[in-house]
């Protein structure tokens, strides 16, 4: 029990605790948690220059606690947990460069939080951000569900530290739900990722708004989602080939047309797809505001006139600078048969 400010009465206010604040969705559910009144509001996060900045203003606001993941004891002030939403992870393409980092924090460090829990907080309802990356290429299936057999694209390191991270809290003593993030576009950095994806891919989006707004409604739906698995994606208003995701982008930044070289893109080998039951977390969480519009009125808001006409100056220079970064398109013409295998038909 802890004493409201304002009144002499005692209210009893949930222990919510998130990791991985400092990214995208994290401070975007950290900043709707600060918005309610019932919540005290623990973070934890990895000291780097960028969680300080971000984290550090707010800190009067709620407990903040930097540490590593992977090393157990860095866990151990955390106690009487109510709920978690647990979001801290290395991704791609930092993931898939560096596996062992990947697995460390991933899984292991999943793994160090589900026995922190199960000791000092066996109450508490785990929250658990998953991917998409899970079900694997569907170019040919685009239409996913989450009874959809797991099986990860070749060398997608990620996806596999998510199934293995699944599985070590569906054995777990604690209440828990899962959800298989669609395809988050907000604050997305080029990088040489951009290729690896199959220009017909189906995709599915979500605003990092409209996620974290799943995960902090869910915190008051725990019986519905309870030992259940979702997909989270914005639906229907959010879908849209890659290829024409990118040429839209592309007219927002001042990039011209989509022109890139044959086998600048991959063939296969990536994830992504339309989530076909992704309602069904909708109907309990009510998250979706965002469509595929909000999304590209948002990032075109954020691209002075300025930028944009730079950007179409010295379109052809930044074009063959993004080209240098197509691994595709490289073995392509290095004619290296075995890495053409894993990116084309």
């Amino acid at each position: 029990m802890i004493k409201d400010k304002n009144t002499e009465h005692h209210i009893q206010k949930s222990n919510i605790l998130v990791t991985g604040a400092s990214g995208t969705v994290g401070f975007e559910v950290l900043k709707q948690l600060l918005e309610k009144e019932n919540y005290n509001v623990f973070v934890f996060d990895k000291k780097t220059k960028l969680s300080e900045e971000k984290l550090e203003p707010l800190a009067h606001q709620m407990v903040l606690l930097y540490g590593d993941i992977s090393n157990p004891k860095d866990l151990e002030s955390l106690k009487n947990i109510d709920a978690v939403i647990h979001l801290a992870a290395i991704i791609p393409p930092l993931a898939d460069e560096h596996p062992e980092l990947a697995q460390k924090v991933n899984t292991e460090g999943t793994q160090n939080l589900i026995h922190q829990l199960e000791k000092h907080s066996p109450n508490a309802f785990f929250m658990y951000s998953s991917s998409i990356s899970v079900y694997g290429d569907r170019i040919e299936n685009p239409y996913i569900e989450v009874g959809d057999a797991l099986i990860p694209s070749e060398g997608d390191a990620y996806a596999k530290t998510k199934i293995l991270a699944e599985r070590s809290l569906k054995e777990s003593k604690l209440d828990w739900t899962i959800f298989r993030l669609a395809a988050i576009m907000g604050n997305h950095k080029i990088s040489k990722l951009m290729f690896h994806q199959p220009l017909n891919t189906a995709l599915e989006i979500a605003t990092p708004r409209d996620t974290a707004r799943a995960f902090v409604n869910g915190i008051e739906k725990q019986l519905e989602l309870s030992k259940r698995i979702f997909n989270l994606g914005g639906g229907e208003s959010c879908r849209i080939s890659y290829e024409h995701f990118l040429e839209r982008s592309f007219a927002i930044f001042g990039l011209g047309k989509l022109s890139f070289p044959e086998h600048s893109f991959a063939d296969k080998n990536f994830h992504c797809g339309f989530y076909a039951d992704g309602d069904a977390l909708e109907e309990i969480v009510h998250f979706r505001q965002d469509s595929l519009e909000d999304y590209f009125k948002m990032e075109a808001e954020k691209v002075s006139v300025v930028k944009k006409a730079a950007a179409s100056i010295f379109k052809v220079p930044i074009k063959w600078y993004l080209l240098k970064q197509s691994e595709p398109y490289h073995v392509y013409k290095e004619n290296d048969q075995k890495a053409m295998a894993h990116y084309f038909n």
